[in-house]
Order: structure tokens, then C-alpha cells, then sequence
């Protein structure tokens, strides 16, 4: 019987179970497809910088503690499987195309400031000497830009070859990762106190380890809704367009609101990201694809010649209350969840994986994990009660 048990190879997944087997614990991860793929491959890899300083709470102490590990990983990851997962700090920049949206971006500011992460105000003239592809002046197609701020420590991964490393990492370190198993069940013992998960329910039989972890991403919800956990898990896809360009023609990430340009250094380029509660409906469709090749071309006008090489779309685990679920399962004493980190599951993918093995070794998780515990209080609106 291994030691622990993972259901979903994600990015979350697979990274426990890097944490854990190179510890010495023995793991089997189970997917009901191939790992290393869904939301995790589909993410454009932007790492938002954080300081552990200045965290105000436990999601914001896990920020801060991945943006640590990232790079101490990408290394780690490298030397044990020869993988570059292209991790550089390449910095991002943060525009604005109307007064409601400079507004709220200096409001951002302020919050970036006030959590010390160093946050450099753009005018026109520094914004065209750090990106001059960007289109900065007005034109009849696209609004100008109005506000925009730099923050030089923002860091991207390529999402592919960072699952790529995990996956060969995790089979060095002697993980047994097994695609095609789909778990529909955690059969369960005992009372509500002293209760334990004696095995899973999978289409190839019952599975039994010693620890159990969910970490299904958008289909955790089934799972979980026998143990009385209140706040849902549901997917939202996500559209992203690949552009080709002979050259890279932007250094940082550029974001706009919600939406973003990842250049890389081959000269590829993402457009991204849609948001759409559509179910568990993984296409791309020509409004979404469309929508994000007129923000890239408004944005830098040059990417209207560029190939487009490739659409996809991922669906990205949303909780109702809008942060993850992150600790022991209510009711039984060895199983563990790990899910709903939305957009932010690759960037907080090192850190929930080291609280989480803690957890499961029985040691101090070394963050307070109180607004991300899987039985918190919630109101009628989803939003976490505090306290």
C-alpha cells in the first residue's frame, strides 16, 4: 500500500507528488486522461510577484512563498531531468485604455505598493522605450493607452515544458502515474470525527493508500459533495490564441484587466484569456478566437502579420467564494484536498504542494490555511465569511 494516493495529474497533482516522493514517501497519481494536461498545459505561465514581508493572510503568504520557489524549482527540475521549463523574470507591465480602468489600475498600484512589490509608473515616452510594439497613441480602430505601471520582478514558465519536467521528474523519484483511471467515489469508515477514507472507486477497481489527495481541478465538485463542503467547484473555460513571429516582438507580459499578451523567447507570443461559464466545454469557438486576436492586434499592431499557429482552451477550477480549497477533508482524518486555484494554479502550484505534504506528514503547514479550509463558513453570495 503506497503512502499516498493523488487523484488528478495536473499541475497540482503531479507538483505534491514531486514534493512527497522526493522526500521518500511512495505516491500513485490516477487521471481519467493523460496527465500533465487540462487547465495546467493550457495556462500562459505568468508568475505575479509577491512578498512574503508583507502578507497580509494565508493566500497571500502562499503567493509569496511560490514566487520564492519558482526559480529554486526551475532548477531543481532542470538537474533532475535536464528540462528547461523557461522560467525568466521578464517583468510585466499593466495597461489601462479608459479613465474607469486607469482609475482602477492606480488603485492597484497603491495595493502593490502597500504589499512592497515594486511597481514603476509608465509614461509615454519610458512605456515606447520598454515596448515599442505596443501601440501607444490613439488610432481609429483602438483606444489609446491612458495609465500604465511596470512591475520589473513578474515572471513567466512555459506551461508544456513545466509539466513536461514534473511528469519525468515525478517517474525519476518513482511515482507511479497511471492515465485513464477515473475516480467517481472515496468509499469512507467510522463517524464523522474519527472517520477515515479506506479506498477509491475508480474504473479499474478500488485504489487504497495510507493518505488520499483530491486534486481534480474543474471536476473536484463531485467528489467532494459527499462530505458536506458548501462551496462549489465549478469549470470556466479559458480561449488562448499562439501567434508566430520570427522575432520576439514584446519582452514583458502586457496585461490588460483580465486579459494578456505572453511573448516567449522563440518568437511565439499568447493571447489570452477568456472567461465562460459554458460547463465542461473544452472548445475553442470563432467569437472567443476572434476577440483575442483584435486584443492582440490593438495592442501591438504588428501581430496582424503574424501566424496564427495554434488555438486551445482549458477549464479552470473556480470556487464560488473565489479562493481555493486547501487542507484536510472534513469528517475523515487521511484525506486532503487541493483544488479550485482558478487562474493562479500553476503560479501557486510549489507552495500548495509543500503546505500540503506538511499537512499530510502530520507537521505544521507553516501557513495559516483558515480562509482556504475546504469547511469554511460562506454567506448566500459565495463570498467567505470572515473570521
Amino acid at each position: 500500500m503506497n503512502d499516498c494516493l493523488i487523484i488528478g495529474g495536473g499541475v497540482i497533482g503531479l507538483s505534491l507528488a514531486y514534493e512527497l516522493a522526493r522526500g521518500g514517501q511512495s505516491v500513485t497519481v490516477i487521471d481519467r486522461g493523460p496527465p500533465a494536461r487540462e487547465a495546467s498545459w493550457a495556462g500562459a505561465g505568468i508568475l505575479p510577484p509577491a512578498n512574503a514581508s508583507a502578507a497580509q493572510n494565508g493566500y497571500e503568504q502562499l503567493a509569496a512563498l511560490s514566487c520564492e520557489m519558482h526559480p529554486r524549482w526551475a532548477a531543481d527540475l532542470r538537474e533532475a531531468t535536464g528540462i528547461d521549463n523557461g522560467y525568466r523574470c521578464c517583468g510585466g507591465i499593466y495597461l489601462a485604455r479608459s479613465r474607469a480602468e486607469a482609475d482602477v489600475l492606480a488603485q492597484q498600484a497603491a495595493a502593490w505598493r502597500k504589499r512592497k512589490i515594486a511597481c514603476e509608473q509608465l509614461d509615454a515616452a519610458s512605456l515606447a522605450r520598454y515596448e515599442p510594439a505596443l501601440r501607444t497613441a490613439e488610432s481609429a480602430d483602438a483606444a489609446p493607452i491612458l495609465a500604465a505601471y511596470r512591475l520589473g520582478d513578474e515572471a513567466q514558465l512555459r506551461n508544456p515544458r513545466h509539466l513536461h519536467a514534473l511528469l519525468a521528474a515525478c517517474q525519476r523519484f518513482g511515482v507511479d502515474v497511471r492515465a485513464g483511471v477515473e475516480c467517481t467515489a472515496l468509499e469512507t469508515r467510522g463517524d464523522r470525527v474519527t472517520g477515515k477514507v479506506t479506498g477509491v472507486i475508480t474504473n479499474v477497481g478500488t485504489l487504497s493508500a495510507e493518505t488520499y489527495c483530491v486534486a481534480s481541478g474543474a471536476w473536484t465538485g463531485g467528489l467532494l459533495r459527499p462530505f458536506g463542503i458548501r462551496v462549489a467547484v465549478k469549470p470556466i473555460r479559458g480561449q488562448i490564441v499562439l501567434f508566430r513571429t520570427p522575432a520576439p516582438i514584446l519582452r514583458h507580459v502586457v496585461n490588460d484587466g483580465l486579459r494578456y499578451l505572453v511573448p516567449r523567447d522563440d518568437g511565439r507570443l499568447l493571447a489570452g484569456s477568456t472567461e465562460e461559464d459554458v460547463g465542461f466545454d473544452p472548445r475553442n469557438t470563432a467569437a472567443g478566437v476572434q476577440g483575442l486576436i483584435e486584443l492582440a492586434t490593438s495592442l501591438a499592431p504588428s501581430l496582424a502579420n503574424a501566424t496564427v499557429e495554434r488555438t486551445w482552451a482549458g477549464l479552470r477550477p473556480a470556487t464560488s467564494d473565489g479562493l481555493p480549497l486547501i487542507g484536510r477533508m472534513p469528517g475523515v482524518t487521511n484525506a486532503f484536498c487541493a483544488a479550485g486555484h482558478f487562474r493562479s494554479g500553476l503560479q501557486l502550484s510549489p507552495a500548495t504542494a509543500v503546505v500540503l505534504a506538511r499537512l499530510i506528514r502530520g507537521e505544521d503547514p507553516q501557513i495559516d490555511l483558515a480562509q482556504m479550509r475546504l469547511d469554511r463558513p460562506t454567506h448566500a453570495d459565495g463570498e467567505p465569511i470572515d473570521g
